[in-house]
C-alpha cells in the first residue's frame, strides 16, 4: 500500500467514532485507490483516544537525522554565553576546510553570537558591533577547531583512579542501552590540556571490551556554567525539552560503539565466531522489533485499529532499532581483515551503515572490502605510527593513510585518549602527512572528515558563515612539527589565558615539503603489510656523500654543528663505516676518484650522530600484548617470592634476553635511532642491569651488535599495588648499605663506589626528595659520590634546584607530559599553558637532561621528540643541544662507555635533517660494525 507518512495529519481525531467521520479524516491523506480498504476497516474500527499520539509515533519513524534546513541562518548559537564579546581576528591565513581542504582565504575572521559572522573582508559588518575584541594574527594560520573522532576523556580519569573508570562494562557482550553520558565526569585534568592542543570537539565512546559497548556522545571541551556533563553536549540527542530539541524540525544523530576481534574476549570467553553470532543475534532482535513497528504503523495509517494493541517496542533495544533506521552513527573498533569482512557482511545482512572503522590497521590492505559495506565505505580512523602493540595491529603501516586516500577511502586520525594524549591529536595528522597523506587531507583528517563522521558537519569542522565559532590561531603552519595554538575559541569564547605564544619563524609558516615514500608504500602492499626492514649494505665499501647543508659531530661529550665551515663543494667520504675525509671535493679527490665509489646526493640534507633510545622494552619485547613475544616478567625480592635458585636478590641482566631484528628496533634504526639501552621490564622495585645494543644488527653475535653487556643498575620507586613508597626507599637503603652475597653484593659495591649509575624510574617530586636525602646520607657515610639518574621524572621541575645540587641527572619520559597517575599530576605542560617546559627548566639549572620513551613503537619517533622539545623551548635549546638529549646526554646518564666519543654512528638524511619533517634517513654510517647501511 503506497502511503505518504509525511503527509499524515496531526489533528486530534478523538471524537471521530463513526465510519463517516473516519472517511472524512482519511480522504485528506490517502490515494483514492485505497479508499475501499480504508472504508472497510473503518466500518468496524473505533479510533482510540490516543490516536494522535500513535500517529505521531508512526510518523516519527520516517524522520531523518540532521539539522533543520535553516540552521546556518541562525544569528546566535544555541551554545552562546551572554556577555561574550565579539572577536575580530585580523590579517589571518584562513584554512576553511572547504573545496576538499584546498581553500585558503587571506583576511579577517569575525566571531559574534557564538558563530562565525564573517570571513575575509568583514569591514561592512564591524559598524554594527560594539566592544569588539581585536586579535592581530599577523598572517598566522587559522583553522577550525580540531575534532577528535575517538576519545574516552571523562569516562576514563586523568589522573587515573580506579573508582573513576567508566570505560567498559563487564555485564555482557551486547549492551546497546548503555550511554557514555551516564559515566562522563567533568572533573578531569585532560580537558584543559586537550583544549591547549586546539581540540574543541570530541566523540566520547564507551570502551571496546564489549561487542556493542553502548552509546557515545559528542561534546565540546569548554567548561560550562552548569558544570554538568549534559552542559558539555554539542547536541543532546536525549533531550525531551522541545524548545531545545524539536524532533519534527531536527532529529539529532546518535552514536554507537561496536568492537570486534580480540577485545570483546575481555567480557566473555569466546571466539570471533561467538562475537559475530552475538552481533547477528542482537541485530535480528532489533530487526524483529523494527518489522513489528513497521507492520503496526502500516495498520495505523490504513485505519485498521481493531485488535491493534500496544505499539511494539523494547526500551533496551530501541537504540539498535534506530541503527537499522539510519539514525545512529556506528563506530566500530576493528583491526584485521577477517573482522572487517565479518562486519561488512553483517551490514549487508541487516542493511545498516558503519560511520567509521576505528584503529582499522588492515583497512589499507582491503579497501574494496570497505567499499562493499552497506551504504558505502566507512571512514578509516587510524593512528599514525602507534602499531604492533597487539597481534591485531601487527600489519599496521605508517603508509596506511596515504594508501587509503589513494584508494578513495576517507581517513581520520584519532587519539583514543588517553591511549594517546588528545592534546597532540594534530601530531597524528602531521605524521600522516610526513608519510604521504596530502596536506589538504591531513588537515581534513582532524577537522572536516571527523565532523562528517559524527553528523556534525553543519556546525563544526569547517570555517563557514553560520558555523560554531570554534577557531584556532596557530603559531606556525598546522602541519609543521610542534605547531602550537596562540589562542583557541570555543563558541567564540577564548580558552587560553596568561602566556603569550609568539609566532614561529617565517619558514615554519608553510606546509613542510615532505619526502617521497611511494616506493615504501608499494613495498608494504606487496608484502601484505610486512615489508622487509633489514637495511642493505653498500657493497664496495666506499661511499661519498654530497650536497649537504649541515653536519653535526660528537666532541668530548657534546654535539657540535660544523655547518658554518661547509661549502657547496664539500663531501664526506666513508669506507667500511669509517670516515676517511671530510671537506672540499678537491681535498678528498684521491679517495673519491676510485671508480667503484657510491655517490649519495643528500639534496640539501644533513649528517648527524645516531640517536639512542631508552625507556621502553625495545629488544626485549616485540608485541606488547603477546607474552610469547617478550622476555617476560622478572622476580622481584620485595614484590613476591624469589625461587631459591636465583638467590635472595637476583640482579637480572637484560643482555641475556635480548631479541634482535624486531620490527620496532629495525624501524627505529631506519629513523636514525641506531642504539638502544634496555633494562629488564618490571612493575616492581628491582629491575636489574641494562644492556646497550645496535638496533640494526641481525643477532647478538654479529660484530658490533652488542655494544655493552652492562650499563647501569635500574630500580623503580612509585605508587602501585605493591609495597609502599617508603618500603621501596627502605629497600634501596638496604641495597646500598647492607651486606649482600652473590650478584647483589657485587653490583651494590659498584653502586656505592660510583662506578656504575643507579637509574631510578620515578615520577613524584616527593619521592625524588626522599632519594636526594638518601643520596646525601650514603655519600656522607661512604665518602663516595653516587651516580644517580632519575628516569620518567614528570615532577622533576618541582625540585629542579635540589636535583642540581645533588648532581643527579634526569631522563624525561614521556617527552610531552601528561598526568597519567597521581604521582605525576604536577606536570609542566609548556606553551600555551606555561611559559617554560620541563626540558628548558632543568637545563636552566645545569642538569644533564636526556629524553626517553615509554613504548617500543615510540622509539622511531625519537628524532621528532627531541625536535619538539627544542621548539617548545622557544630558542632555549639549540639543534645541537636537541640532538644531545637523545645521544651524548643519554650515554652519560646511562653509563654507556663511548671511549673518546668520536666513533659513534652517523646518520645521513636527504632533503632535511633529523629534526624536521623534510628529512628522510637514507644511510647509517657505523664504524663499530664496519658498514654503511642504505635505508
Amino acid at each position: 500500500m503506497d502511503v505518504d507518512k509525511e503527509a499524515l495529519p496531526l489533528q486530534d481525531p478523538r471524537s471521530q467514532t463513526t465510519p463517516f467521520a473516519i472517511l472524512q479524516f482519511t480522504v485528506q491523506v490517502f490515494n483514492p485507490r485505497n479508499f475501499a480498504a480504508w472504508f472497510f476497516y473503518g466500518e468496524t474500527a473505533k479510533v482510540p483516544i490516543n490516536a494522535a499520539a500513535i500517529l505521531n509515533t508512526c510518523r516519527s519513524l520516517s524522520f531523518k537525522p540532521g539539522p533543520p534546513s535553516d540552521f546556518n541562518e541562525r544569528t546566535v548559537s544555541d551554545r552562546f554565553v551572554e556577555g561574550t564579546k565579539p572577536v575580530l581576528i585580523k590579517n589571518a591565513t584562513i584554512w576553511t576546510g572547504r573545496v576538499e581542504g584546498l581553500e585558503v582565504v587571506t583576511g579577517d575572521v569575525l566571531l559574534e553570537g557564538g558563530i562565525i559572522k564573517g570571513l575575509g573582508d568583514v569591514s561592512s559588518l564591524l559598524a554594527q558591533l560594539e566592544d569588539v575584541v581585536t586579535v592581530q594574527a599577523n598572517g598566522a594560520w587559522v583553522t577550525p577547531g580540531i575534532v577528535d573522532l575517538h576519545s574516552h576523556i571523562g569516562v576514563m580519569s586523568s589522573p587515573a583512579f580506579q573508582g573513576a573508570n567508566d570505560g567498559n562494562s563487564l555485564k555482557g557482550p551486547i549492551l546497546p542501552w548503555l550511554r557514555a553520558l551516564d559515566g562522563l565526569n567533568t572533573h578531569n585534568d585532560a580537558y584543559r590540556l586537550t583544549i591547549a592542543g586546539g581540540v574543541t570537539t570530541g566523540l566520547v565512546l564507551p570502551g571496546s571490551a564489549n561487542a556493542i559497548g553502548g552509546q557515545g556522545i559528542v561534546i565540546k571541551y569548554r567548561p560550562t556554567a552548569s558544570r554538568s556533563p549534559t552542559g558539555l553536549l554539542l547536541e543532546n540527542p536525549y533531550s525531551n525539552n522541545e524548545t531545545e530539541y524539536n524532533p519534527e524540525k531536527a532529529f539529532r544523530w546518535r552514536q554507537m560503539k561496536h568492537a570486534c576481534g580480540e577485545n570483546p574476549d575481555r567480557v566473555y570467553s569466546g571466539t570471533r565466531m561467538d562475537t559475530t553470532w552475538a552481533f547477528r543475534q542482537a541485530y535480528d532482535k532489533a530487526r524483529q522489533i523494527k518489522n513489528a513497528q513497521d507492520a503496526y504503523c502500516e495498520k495505523v495509517v490504513t485505519g485498521r485499529w481493531t485488535g491493534l494493541g500496544e505499539y511494539p517496542e523494547d526500551y533496551q533495544w530501541e537504540a539498535l532499532v534506530d541503527v537499522l533506521r539510519g539514525r545512529v552513527k556506528v563506530h566500530n573498533h576493528c583491526y584485521e581483515t577477517v573482522d572487517l569482512d565479518d562486519m561488512v557482511r553483517i551490514t549487508n545482512e541487516f542493511q545498516f551503515s558503519i560511520a567509521a572503522f576505528h584503529h582499522a590497521h588492515e583497512t589499507y590492505l582491503v579497501p574494496d572490502t570497505l567499499k562493499s559495506a552497506y551504504g558505502g565505505a566507512p571512514v578509516a580512523a587510524l593512528f599514525a605510527t602507534n602499531m604492533r602493540y597487539k597481534r591485531e595491529s601487527w600489519r599496521g603501516s605508517e603508509y596506511a593513510p596515504k594508501i587509503l586516500a589513494d584508494a578513495g577511502i576517507r581517513v581520520v586520525m584519532k587519539s583514543d585518549h588517553p591511549v594517546l594524549d588528545s592534546r597532540y591529536l594534530l601530531y597524528e595528522a602531521q605524521q600522516a602527512h610526513y608519510y604521504g597523506l596530502p596536506a589538504n587531507l591531513a588537515l581534513a583528517s582532524v577537522t572536516t572528515t571527523p565532523a562528517e563522521s559524527i553528523g556534525q558537519e553543519h556546525r563544526v569542522g569547517y570555517l563557514k558563515l553560520g558555523y560554531d565559532a570554534d577557531v584556532v590561531l596557530w603559531d606556525s603552519h598546522p602541519l609543521t612539527l610542534g605547531a602550537t595554538p596562540q589562542q583557541v575559541w570555543i563558541d567564540g569564547i577564548p580558552q587560553l589565558e596568561g602566556h603569550n605564544t609568539p609566532l614561529k619563524s617565517s619558514h615554519l609558516q608553510e606546509s613542510p615539503k615532505t619526502p617521497n615514500f611511494d616506493d615504501e608504500a608499494e613495498l608494504t602492499l606487496e608484502y601484505d603489510g610486512l615489508p622487509p626492514l633489514e637495511p642493505k649494505q653498500a657493497e664496495n665499501g666506499f661511499v661519498v656523500f654530497t650536497n649537504f647543508t649541515s653536519v653535526y659531530m660528537r666532541n668530548t661529550g657534546r654535539i657540535e654543528e660544523i655547518s658554518s665551515s661547509l661549502t657547496a663543494d664539500d663531501v664526506v667520504v666513508v669506507h667500511e663505516g669509517k670516515m676517511l675525509c671530510r671537506g672540499p671535493s678537491a681535498q678528498c679527490a684521491q679517495i673519491t676518484s676510485a671508480g667503484n665509489a657510491m655517490h649519495i646526493d643528500l639534496q640539501g640534507g644533513s649528517i648527524s650522530p645516531g640517536l639512542l633510545s631508552f625507556g621502553s622494552p625495545l629488544g626485549l619485547q616485540e608485541i606488547q600484548g603477546e607474552a610469547s613475544t617478550a622476555d617476560g616478567p622478572i622476580y622481584d625480592p620485595i614484590f613476591g617470592d624469589v625461587p631459591s635458585i636465583l638467590g635472595r636478590a637476583p640482579i637480572v641482566r637484560a643482555v641475556d634476553g635480548l631479541q634482535y631484528s624486531t620490527r620496532h628496533a629495525l624501524l627505529a634504526y631506519r629513523h636514525g635511532v641506531t642504539t638502544a639501552v634496555t633494562a629488564p621490564s618490571t612493575s616492581g622495585f628491582l629491575a636489574g642491569l641494562s644492556a646497550v645494543f645496535s638496533t640494526g644488527s641481525e643477532h647478538k653475535l654479529k660484530e658490533g651488535a652488542l655494544i655493552q653487556d652492562v650499563a647501569a643498575v635500574h630500580v623503580r620507586i612509585g605508587h602501585g599495588k605493591g609495597p609502599s613508597v617508603s618500603t621501596q626507599i627502605a629497600a634501596l637503603r638496604h641495597l646500598l648499605t647492607g651486606k649482600h652475597k652473590g650478584s647483589a653484593g657485587i653490583w651494590a659495591e659498584e653502586l656505592v663506589k660510583g662506578q656504575i649509575p643507579l637509574v631510578i624510574q620515578i615520577h613524584s617530586a616527593d619521592a625524588m626528595a626522599s632519594v636526594i636525602s638518601l643520596k646525601r646520607e650514603i655519600e656522607a657515610h661512604t665518602g663516595h659520590a653516587l651516580k644517580i639518574t632519575f628516569a620518567g621524572a614528570s615532577e622533576a621541575h618541582v625540585v629542579a634546584q635540589e636535583i642540581a645540587d645533588a648532581n643527579i641527572g634526569v631522563i624525561v619520559a614521556p617527552a610531552r607530559p601528561f598526568p597519567y597517575a597521581w604521582e605525576d599530576r604536577r606536570i609542566l605542560p609548556g606553551l600555551p599553558l606555561t611559559e617554560k617546559n620541563t626540558f628548558s627548566t632543568l637545563l636552566e639549572h645545569n642538569i644533564t637532561v636526556g629524553l626517553g620513551v615509554r613504548a617500543a613503537w615510540e622509539a622511531r619517533n625519537t628524532r621528532f621528540d627531541v625536535a619538539w622539545a627544542a621548539l617548545d623551548a622557544r630558542g632555549g635549546i639549540s639543534r645541537s643541544e636537541a640532538l644531545a638529549l637523545a645521544s651524548v646526554n643519554l650515554e652519560e646518564l646511562l653509563g654507556v662507555n663511548t671511549g673518546d666519543g668520536s666513533e659513534g654512528d652517523l646518520v645521513a638524511t636527504q632533503g632535511g635533517d633529523l629534526l624536521d619533517f623534510k628529512g628522510k634517513v637514507v644511510a647509517i654510517i657505523s664504524p663499530a660494525r664496519g658498514v654503511v647501511d642504505l635505508i
